[in-house]
C-alpha cells in the first residue's frame, strides 16, 4: 500500500491512497460480506473508510445510518483503534422516513451539525470523527453559521479534519476565508465525482439541477493546483462498473470525447495488462494532482481487482497519451 497525508495541522493523518466506499455496507451488501471487505482491505495495508449518516436511506425508504452502525460493528468486534481513518458526511440525511435529500435534507445549521455529528460517533462507536464532510450545500443557512457549527467541534476535540462535498468551487473558497477570517479551521479535504472520462458540462445532474454536485473539473482542478494544502477525494471513480461494462456509462458521457479517450485507455490496458478500471486508478493515485480515489465494492474480487491498482506503474509515454486523448 501507499500513502498520502491529508489535511495540516494536529489533526492532519496518513491515510492510504485507495480509500473504501462503505456505502452500501449492512443495507445492500450483508454484515458477512461487509465484514469480510473490511478485513480484506485492512490486512492489504487500507486505512481510510468513508462512510455518510444518510447511507443508505433508498434501500428501505428510512433516514439512513445503516453504514455507520455496521462499520461501529466492526470496530468494536475487531478492536480497531485510531490507525483506520474513519469518514463521514452530515447535511443531507432525509429528514422523514420516505422523504429525501433533494426535498427535505437535515441542512447545515449549527444545531444540526452538532446533533447529527453526535449520532454519527454513537453509530461508529467513536470519541472524535477523523474527517467530518459537509455532504451537500445548504443555501437556507448562512455559511458563517455552518463554518462555525463544525469549527466549534473541532475545538470540542469531537472532530479532526474537515472536508466539503457536492459544493460549488465559489462556495467552497468563500466558506474557507470565512473560516480563516475567524481563525476557525476551514475544510481541507474535498469529496467530487471523478474519473478518466469526462462527462458533458451541459447536462444538469438529475439529482442536483441547480449544479451543485460537483463533478472535479477544470475549475476544481485550477482550484486543487492554488491550494496544495487541499485533497481531492474521487468518489464513483469507476463510474459503477462503467469500464467493465460499458452499457452501465451515464447518458453525460455520451459525447464525442468519450470513445477517444476508451480507446486510448483500453490501449494502456492492453500493454500493461491490466485491466481498464486498474488503468484509472493507477491514473488518479499518480495524478500531478493530490488525488485519492474512493471505490466501492461489494465482492471481495472486486476489491482485489483495486488492490492491485496500487502497484500498477504507467509510463511516461502512456501518461501522455492517456492526458492527451480527448
Amino acid at each position: 500500500m501507499k500513502y498520502r497525508t491529508i489535511g495540516t495541522g494536529p489533526h492532519r493523518r496518513e491515510v492510504s491512497v485507495l480509500a473504501l466506499g462503505a456505502m452500501l455496507f449492512g443495507s445492500v451488501t450483508d454484515e458477512k460480506t461487509s465484514f469480510a471487505l473490511l478485513d480484506r482491505y485492512v490486512e492489504a495495508g487500507g486505512n481510510f473508510i468513508d462512510t455518510s449518516d444518510n447511507y443508505a436511506f433508498w434501500t428501505d425508504g428510512g433516514q439512513g445510518g445503516h453504514s455507520e452502525e455496521l462499520l461501529g460493528r466492526w470496530r468494536r468486534s475487531r478492536g480497531t483503534g485510531d490507525e483506520i481513518v474513519f469518514a463521514t458526511k452530515l447535511g443531507a440525511r432525509p429528514l422523514a422516513p420516505g422523504t429525501s435529500y433533494t426535498d427535505n435534507p437535515e441542512g447545515l445549521s449549527a444545531k444540526v451539525i452538532r446533533e447529527s455529528a453526535e449520532r454519527s460517533r454513537e453509530r461508529l462507536g467513536m470519541e472524535r470523527l477523523d474527517l467530518l464532510y459537509a455532504h451537500i450545500d445548504d443555501h437556507t443557512v448562512p455559511q458563517r453559521e455552518t463554518v462555525e457549527g463544525f469549527g466549534v467541534l473541532v475545538a470540542e476535540g469531537t472532530v479532526g479534519l474537515l472536508g466539503v462535498s457536492n459544493q460549488a468551487v465559489w462556495r467552497v473558497e468563500r466558506a474557507r476565508a470565512l473560516a480563516a477570517a475567524a481563525g476557525l479551521p476551514g475544510y481541507e479535504v474535498l469529496q467530487y465525482q471523478h474519473s478518466y472520462l469526462r462527462p458533458r458540462a451541459d447536462v444538469p445532474d438529475a439529482l442536483f439541477p441547480d449544479g451543485s454536485l460537483g463533478h472535479a473539473g477544470a475549475e476544481l482542478a485550477g482550484y486543487l493546483r492554488a491550494e496544495p494544502a487541499l485533497t481531492l477525494v474521487a468518489y464513483s471513480p469507476l463510474l459503477k462498473g462503467a469500464y467493465a461494462r460499458p452499457e452501465r456509462l451515464p447518458g453525460d458521457y455520451d459525447h464525442p470525447g468519450t470513445p477517444a479517450r476508451l480507446a486510448v485507455l483500453r490501449e494502456v490496458a492492453r500493454e500493461t495488462g491490466a485491466t481498464p478500471g486498474q488503468v484509472v486508478l493507477a491514473w488518479q493515485i499518480g495524478h500531478e494532482l493530490p488525488i485519492l480515489p474512493l471505490a466501492g465494492v461489494s465482492t471481495v474480487a472486486q476489491l482485489e481487482e483495486n488492490l492491485a491498482a496500487v502497484d500498477l506503474e504507467l509510463s511516461a509515454e502512456q501518461w501522455a497519451r492517456l492526458d492527451a486523448a480527448h
